[in-house]
């Protein structure tokens, strides 16, 4: 499957499950010097592989239409992760919800130690499509393949575009899970120790033997 369909693959399979409606979040899959990214405006159940962006080295579309309104914090962690191969940030209920009171999700439960680290931090609040949010965003994902943006909705990175739609539908999971928690009152949370032993067990997780 070709870089392109793999996007739109996995922004319409972003939509089936509820994770993004019409023209909410975006995606991107890095390419030589550049990537690939949704349009502004796309909208996953109804756009194809045409309505995709190619960027180039300096960030500044070589082929497509106009691209979404927040290339620039996709561009920002393919400069800053060079492991980073996919992008896709969502307005998905749950982490939205979670986002919106600016806090984030401690180690309720040890998956969260997916991502990289003991929680999943949220970014400081700035307005969609500007530096400032890409700098609020690069600080919260220091050691970490996702975060949350205050008022906003979700980032992850991957190593590929599959990585990247298996994080972020995990995330989004946890998200639930942890408000559900919530409605009974504050949960357990795993030790320093404890997550640790997590991280341990995790390095080599879906690896064969």
């Amino acid at each position: 499957m070709s870089d392109a369909q793999a996007l739109i693959e996995a922004g319409r399979m972003l939509a089936r499950k509820g994770l993004n409606t019409t023209s909410a979040g975006n995606l991107s899959v890095r390419q030589q010097g550049g990537m690939l990214i949704t349009a502004s405006g796309f909208d996953a159940e109804r756009d194809g592989p045409e309505s995709l962006v190619l960027l180039g080295a300096d960030w500044q579309p070589v082929a497509g239409g106009r691209p979404s309104s927040e290339w620039r914090f996709h561009a920002a962690i393919y400069e800053h992760w060079p492991d980073a191969g996919a992008v896709i940030h969502t307005h998905s209920p749950f982490a939205t919800a979670l986002a919106c009171q600016r806090k984030p999700i401690p180690p309720f439960h040890y998956m969260i130690a997916r991502f990289g680290g003991d929680d999943v931090r949220c970014a400081d609040y700035a307005t969609f499509g500007t530096r400032q949010l890409s700098d609020n965003m690069l600080a919260a994902l220091a050691g970490r393949h996702a975060c949350l943006l205050a008022n906003h909705g979700m980032v992850v990175y991957g190593s590929d575009v599959g990585h990247a739609l298996g994080l972020a539908l995990e995330l989004e999971t946890l998200c639930e899970q942890y408000w559900r928690t919530l409605q009974l009152g504050p949960p357990a949370l795993l030790s320093a120790a404890e997550m640790a032993a997590v991280h341990e067990r995790l390095a080599d997780y879906g690896r064969p033997h």
